[in-house]
């Protein structure tokens, strides 16, 4: 009777009560986790790295350093650089310039709840980007991720391997090769169509930036999709608009759920990609179905990675099948924002660097018309540049389209005598190791193609130390196609104008995801 008489209280107790009573455990239980997942372990994962000599700022709630980022890139982006100033980082990245200089080479730092150490060392990065002391992980935001094209360079482990197989015939030297055509003809019309423009005085003056983001956005459309070309140049302009609105959100992605908030840009977004999948899925539905019915192949990069796709199935079976259409569609997003942007930004600020440095313009000229004249440059033309491949190289130096490599630990992880732990973000800033005066020497920030002279390992202390493409097994795909189609571009320019820098221009690098021209690029064409 005694132990009944809880029982019986019990039952008579209100449902609501009890239903109130467990909703507040949950909601309890959820605080807890946000509270550990926003204070307590950012809290730990200081007191860890600290502990181990890592200087750096403090952790601040929620946001960490993601506003003070904001605004010191808001304040350094309304001033410009002089006219023949290759010194950037201190415009482009102002905030990991600032805790550089005060907290040193290795240094911490918080995207929001997350610690993250700047490593500015070319072998440490190495170690990292070739999985020398295990696997570090990329940093993921599917939701964004998914906008421009969740492919190969967003996948891991198995995924990875799998994808990265099926892609490397596409971009096989020799397949390369056969695109060359494409890449002529589009950079053909071109220089026609400037040619065309020039005024009475055989001078055009124009913005060259959107010129090339055109001529490297029509090579992909051809190379990647021959017979759909119209249909791609949609798909180009529509990754282009991507690109600008994802970094609207980049720093808003610390609020969760953000992303699935019924904002302008929000919307926008869904709705460009909903249209690129739309046309995407269309072009490679033909495309198969074209393949079943026994026609051949088209020369391209989709209809290399489906005949390496089918391979796959064929010669694995179900131990490891191709991938799915969704996957292939993902792909081919990332065909066009890796190859219209890595291209795009290599010729722009080469023609601008080539503009305030008119000697070197001039000597690559004159190899130019050494090798090749007034006629369409051949791959066996393009492959005994010395000059135009010095100056690409140093450009990349100066200004690599991406700034930075980024990884993450997903458990604790040893790497230069630090013990790292689980969660801990690690920022590989490119562009401060190829502005590092301890690596490079004194004239560092000097615009100095002949240091290449004798090729990438002996242009600075560390021969390690060039990195515009990554490093290790995740090395870009596309660097060979990216250089290629930039020397055939340059030489076809070189070979019919000479330029230099409009009185309008101003020179302002920033990032949009790769290091564009804040203002344009706007040049004098004078016609040869």
């Amino acid at each position: 009777m005694v132990l009944g008489a809880p029982l019986a209280a019990a039952a008579s107790v209100p449902w609501s009560i009890l239903l109130g009573g467990l909703l507040a455990l949950v909601l309890l239980w959820k605080v807890g986790g946000l509270l550990h997942q926003m204070w307590w372990r950012p809290r730990r994962l200081e007191r860890a790295l600290r502990a181990q000599g890592i200087r750096g700022t403090s952790y601040r709630f929620l946001t960490g350093d993601l506003k003070e980022y904001g605004r010191l890139a808001k304040e350094a982006w309304s001033k410009p650089l002089p006219l023949r100033c290759h010194d950037i980082a201190h415009r482009v990245t102002p905030f990991v310039h600032n805790i550089v200089q005060e907290h040193g080479k290795m240094s911490m730092s918080w995207f929001g709840p997350n610690p993250k150490v700047t490593i500015v060392d070319p072998e440490l990065s190495k170690d990292v980007l070739s999985n020398k002391f295990g696997h570090f992980e990329k940093l993921k935001f599917p939701a964004l991720s998914k906008m421009l094209g969740d492919g190969v360079a967003s996948h891991e482990g198995e995924k990875w391997v799998k994808h990265r197989r099926i892609l490397n015939p596409a971009f096989h030297l020799e397949k390369l090769k056969r695109m060359l055509p494409a890449f002529s003809a589009c950079c053909e019309e071109l220089v026609s169509r400037w040619s065309e423009s020039l005024g009475s005085d055989a001078l055009l003056e124009l913005d060259v930036w959107p010129e090339l983001q055109n001529l490297t956005g029509d090579v992909i459309s051809r190379t990647a999709f021959s017979s759909s070309y119209h249909e791609g140049r949609r798909i180009f302009q529509l990754q282009a608009e991507q690109a600008e609105l994802v970094m609207t959100n980049i720093r808003k992605i610390m609020i969760p759920g953000y992303m699935s908030l019924p904002t302008r840009n929000n919307r926008k977004m869904r709705k460009n990609n909903k249209e690129v999948e739309s046309i995407l899925r269309d072009i490679i539905g033909k495309r198969i179905q074209a393949m079943k019915q026994g026609k051949s192949t088209e020369d391209d990069l989709l209809g290399l990675l489906l005949e390496s796709n089918m391979r796959e199935t064929e010669e694995n079976g179900q131990s490891s099948k191709g991938m799915t259409i969704e996957e292939v569609i993902e792909e081919c997003k990332v065909f066009y924002f890796a190859g219209m942007e890595t291209t795009s930004v290599l010729l722009t600020w080469t023609m601008v660097v080539l503009s305030m440095h008119p000697e070197w313009q001039d000597r690559a000229r004159e190899e130019v018309l050494g090798l090749f004249g007034k006629n369409k440059p051949d791959y066996e033309g393009l492959s005994r540049l010395k000059t135009v491949t010095m100056i690409l190289y140093e450009v990349l130096r100066l200004y690599p389209p991406a700034i930075s490599f980024v990884r993450k630990t997903y458990k604790e992880m040893e790497i230069g005598g630090i013990t790292y732990p689980a969660g801990v973000i690690l920022e590989l800033p490119v562009l401060f190791i190829h502005h590092d005066p301890d690596i490079w020497g004194r004239d560092v920030h000097e615009f100095r193609p002949d240091r290449f002279s004798e090729g990438i390992s002996k242009a600075s202390k560390d021969p390690g130390a060039f990195l515009p493409f990554g490093w290790g097994p995740r090395i870009c795909i596309g660097q060979n196609f990216a250089l290629l189609e930039a020397k055939l571009a340059l030489c076809m320019i070189l070979q019919r104008f000479e330029f230099e820098l409009a009185p309008s221009y101003t020179h302002a690098p920033h990032t949009v995801i790769t290091l564009h021209p804040m203002h344009g690029a706007q040049m004098k064409l004078r016609a040869i």
